[in-house]
């Protein structure tokens, strides 16, 4: 086996146990999660688990960044579309809002959010952790989009950042209040009348000037 391929197994393996964890832990929560249970779901030995990361706290701490970091990417993929909207901005801002919004709502995401804030009193630094990877992220990227497209006049001249936390706050208020903070899963047409809603008050506001 070559040094390469060796790195690469080490890397597959951890993240399995990664995957295994939060996996695990969104089941049964930190205090009811134990390291045996997540060495059968990655399909390693116990101390394979302790070679990897060292302890249950390190474990928790690891697969919940390791999550956050899953649910950006896939967030900032959909942002990515605003980069060539096309011809119809309110369409593509649209069809971008309702797909962050099911990421926001997916199963990981959900669970994120639950594990993230039913250990803030244990783990406090973690919330600043985790937003720092999700929505944190997530505005900059929008913000980054909002600029290009004020600069080329499809929306008018305004605080990129400050569009960008306004989108994110009508998208995401409404639907923690209709998700009953992540505890109930929203239908796909719930979550696309809120984008719809969100992407009409934001063009009020952030739509070019009419002549």
């Amino acid at each position: 086996m070559t040094e390469a391929t060796a790195s690469r197994g080490r890397i597959d393996k951890r993240q399995a146990i990664l995957d295994a964890a939060f996996t695990v832990f969104a089941r049964r929560g930190y205090s009811q999660a134990c390291v045996q249970e997540i060495a059968e779901a990655a399909g390693v030995a116990k101390p394979t688990v302790y070679n990897h990361l060292s302890d249950k706290e390190t474990l928790f701490r690891h697969a919940l960044t390791a999550a956050a970091d899953a649910v950006s990417a896939d967030s900032l993929a959909v942002a990515d579309r605003l980069r060539d909207p096309g011809d119809d901005l309110r369409a593509t801002l649209e069809d971008v809002s309702y797909r962050m919004l099911q990421v926001c709502c997916g199963e990981r995401a959900r669970a994120l959010r639950w594990l993230t804030y039913a250990q803030v009193a244990r783990f406090p630094d973690l919330v600043e952790s985790v937003q720092s990877r999700t929505s944190n992220r997530l505005g900059e990227a929008l913000a980054d989009r909002l600029a290009r497209l004020s600069l080329s006049g499809r929306l008018r001249p305004c605080d990129p950042a400050q569009a960008a936390e306004q989108l994110l706050a009508l998208l995401t208020g409404p639907m923690e209040a209709r998700s009953h903070l992540g505890t109930r899963k929203v239908p796909a047409a719930e979550i696309r009348t809120v984008a719809r809603s969100a992407v009409d008050t934001f063009l009020r506001g952030y739509g070019p000037a009419t002549a």
